[in-house]
């Protein structure tokens, strides 16, 4: 008999959890015990005082996902795990380039920019450096655009995502 597993897919999830030292140790941990790639990371504050949000991107089956996010909700600081699934929710990237710029290409570079609502936010004789924020896909095309130029430095946030709709993760977690 064949072992046939299930092919691995992106998914995106947010994890609500009390802010004090050691919950993110214990998440990642988590992570990395199940041998997860974790693609992307982010934590912040939340708009609730004492609580913090943690989105996570891996590369996983769907049963595999189901027994992880099982084991988190059982994380003594952990509130809430929910999917954020792509059409259900608003994810993005943050990304900050260093890009070769000098006075023949320095218009082309604020031009690339420009098409892919990316700010220029410090200029250099020789660079410039560009923000932007968006899918995952709209910066590789930046990206890919940028290449030619000559990308002098990168540096990208992790996903952050919210569900779509009115409530938030933290009134549904709260009205349990």
């Amino acid at each position: 008999m064949v072992n046939e597993t299930e092919p691995t897919q992106r998914h995106t999830l947010s994890v609500l959890v009390q802010d004090v030292p050691g919950v993110l140790t214990r998440v990642a941990g988590l992570f990395a015990r199940r041998a997860f790639n974790i693609h992307s990371l982010a934590v912040g504050v939340t708009e609730v005082e004492g609580l913090s949000r943690i989105t996570v991107v891996v590369d996983t089956d769907p049963r595999l996902l189901e027994q992880v996010t099982k084991q988190l909700n059982k994380l003594i600081n952990v509130i809430k795990v929910i999917e954020l699934a792509p059409e259900a929710s608003v994810q993005r990237d943050h990304l900050l380039v260093k890009v070769r710029a000098d006075a023949t290409t320095r218009g082309q570079v604020v031009q690339a920019a420009e098409l892919f609502r990316a700010q220029v936010v410090d200029v250099a004789p020789e660079s410039l450096t560009l923000e932007a924020t968006g899918s995952r896909d709209k910066l590789n095309a930046l990206l890919e655009l940028l290449a030619p130029f000559g990308v002098r430095e990168l540096v990208r946030s992790g996903t952050l995502g919210v569900a779509r709709g009115g409530r938030s993760m933290t009134e549904r977690a709260l009205a349990r």
